[in-house]
């Protein structure tokens, strides 16, 4: 069986965060949950995550500013989860970068076929052979030859040139 995709959710309403961690999980998923984008930005430097769902309004830093360097740094797909409703609040949201929008309130099962079809589409729900050509494992180290990314045993990101990667 393959590794389970690992979504990271951030939204600061602690009963959200519940709900979709317990329907994420319910569905065969790792779950991480962050209210601010500090925490989220944690999460991100020490495991691999393979999308965000992103709340839009947050105390501090608003999720279009998260999202925009989220999108400066890497592909992870991002699903917007808010309750901003007009048009032009989705508009913009997509053109920040997000791959998929939801307006709360929401239908959890649709939560989880969207994020389901914004992983096929990325080609990030993989079978256990896919995997392995994708990840290559040597001593706890891990580098996912998709992402581009080399992980130490403690799964914390190690940066590396393009020449080093190349």
């Amino acid at each position: 069986m393959s590794e389970a995709n690992h979504i990271a959710i951030l939204d600061d309403d602690p009963e959200i965060r519940s709900l979709l961690e317990q329907n994420l999980r319910s569905s065969g998923f790792e779950v991480s949950t962050a209210s601010t984008g500090r925490d989220l930005k944690t999460i991100l430097e020490h495991q691999t995550i393979d999308l965000v769902v992103l709340d839009l309004m947050l105390p501090g830093e608003d999720g279009l500013t998260i999202c925009r360097e989220l999108r400066a740094d890497s592909n992870i797909p991002i699903i917007m989860l808010t309750a901003m409703t007009h048009e032009a609040d989705r508009i913009i949201g997509l053109e920040m970068g997000a791959d998929d929008y939801l307006t709360k309130p929401f239908s959890p099962r649709e939560l989880v076929a969207r994020i389901k079809a914004t992983l096929r589409r990325q080609g990030m729900i993989a079978s256990q052979s896919e995997d392995r050509k994708r990840v290559a494992s040597f001593d706890g180290w891990k580098l996912d030859v998709v992402r581009r990314e080399l992980r130490d045993p403690d799964d914390v990101l190690v940066d590396l040139a393009s020449g080093e990667f190349d």
